[in-house]
Parts: structure tokens; sequence; C-alpha cells
């Protein structure tokens, strides 16, 4: 029986990731900040799943958190088979109002705990031959929205780009970029959501499990919506300038997600 270790698992996507594939008999690592919450979910998942669940407690702004979902990615004796890098947040503010220990501490989140876990993980997946590897972008990748969507597109650009470099290895990268998902993220941010139009949300259960079908087609990207298809391709034609006054205004350096 396989094991898949998620981060940013007691809420959102990471949740619906951890549904799912508990649902479908995987074993599972669940890593958060909150170790009470996690615990918590492991028992029910166990409970109602039949399925063994292990919890790591960590924060992935420390060098100790990304230092512990490294090691266990990696780890040798008790493979992972499919890593979720679900883990993020964001902030409410643009450019200058946000603090620079916040930007920072975004960066070392969707950047530097990705980069090196995602390292960590493919490397002992190589060695067997096979494994999966999701890391959780976002639509706001694709758009001028500061430091978030430039984490996100970095995100994604990483995730593609080393799945071409171990094409054949048996190990599948792939970036999901969703849309604006029905989860805490935005409340957890202090952000209004307001003025987002009903037709922009999506289910997280269907993002996930959109994003697991096309995981096992062999694609690299998943943007796993038809609208947000749409849209995306929308912004391929427009001029850069027009998307930086379309997303300019609100107040917010946030994306989908």
């Amino acid at each position: 029986m396989t094991t898949a270790l998620i981060t940013g698992a007691t809420a959102g996507l990471g949740a619906a990731f951890a549904e799912r594939l508990a649902r479908d008999g995987h074993h599972l690592v669940l890593l958060a900040r909150d170790g009470e919450r996690l615990r918590k979910r492991a028992a029910d998942l166990h409970d109602r799943h039949g399925v063994e669940v292990g919890v790591l407690a960590a924060d992935l702004a420390t060098e100790e958190g990304i230092s512990a979902l490294e090691q266990r990615a990696g780890d040798r004796t008790r493979p992972v088979d499919l890593l979720v890098n679900n883990a993020g947040f964001g902030i409410k503010g643009r450019f200058l109002e946000a603090s620079m220990a916040d930007e920072l501490t975004m960066l070392r989140v969707h950047c530097e705990a990705v980069l090196r876990s995602t390292a960590a993980a493919a490397e002992a997946m190589r060695e067997r031959g096979r494994g999966g590897i999701v890391n959780v972008a976002s639509v706001a990748g694709f758009l001028p929205r500061g430091t978030y969507g430039a984490s996100k597109a970095w995100i994604t650009q990483f995730t593609q780009g080393a799945a071409v470099d171990l094409a054949g290895t048996g190990v599948r990268l792939m970036a999901l970029c969703p849309g604006f998902v029905r989860t805490e993220f935005h409340q957890r941010a202090g952000m209004n959501t307001g003025n987002i139009p009903r037709w922009m949300w999506l289910d997280a259960p269907r993002v996930v499990d959109a994003s697991l079908a096309d995981l096992a087609r062999g694609r690299t990207l998943s943007i796993p919506d038809p609208r947000y298809k749409a849209l995306m391709g929308l912004t391929r034609l427009a001029p850069p300038g027009v998307l930086a006054r379309a997303t300019a205004g609100t107040g917010r350096k946030y994306g989908p997600k």
C-alpha cells in the first residue's frame, strides 16, 4: 500500500487531498503547524477509512520545519510514494504595505520548502523508479499579483522544469493551478472576498479529483476547471499593461487558491 505526504493537511485543499487519498486506501503522513488539529484529523481518517495516518507538526516558516519535511519526504526506510506540497498563505495589502518579514516568510514557505522537499522526495523516488509529486501553485502565478503571484509562478516553472529533467525516471511532477477555492485560505489572511463572483469559486474535492486525474495522465500542469482554462488562455493574449490595470486597485496581494 502506498503512502502520501501532504503539507497544509488540516484544511482546504490539503484536507481534501487527505480525504480522497485515504478513501482510495493510501496511508498518509499529514503535516501542519497545529499538532492537536493534526491528531484529530488523523484519528478521524483512520477510523473512517482504516488506513495508517502519521502526523508531523512542523512550521514551514522555520528551518526546523523545512528540515523535518525534507527528511520525511526523502526517508528511504518509510518511502513516500506521493508528495503533495499544499501549505501556503496569503498577505493582505499591496507591496510596501505588508511587512518585509511576511514577504520573506512567504518565499520560504512557498519556494524554499517546496524546492527542498521536492528534491528530497524526487531523489528517493528516482532510486525506486516510481513516485509522484504535486506542487500546489495557483492561476495567480499567471497574473501580476506581487509576491504571492510571483511565488506561485516560481512553483509552476520549477515543477515543470523538474518534470522535464526527470522524464523517463518514473517520477511524475505536476504543478496544480486552481482558481478561487472555498477554503479557509482567504479568511485566515483577513481578506474580503465579497466582490468575487459566485461562478469563480471552485469546490475543493472536485479540484483534487481533477488534479489526480491529470497526474495519472502524465500532465505537468493542471488547471482543474474549464472556466479557468479559458481565462488563462485569454491572459496569454492580453498585453501585460492591461493585466496590471485589471488586477490593480483591489488593495490585496493574493490570488486564487
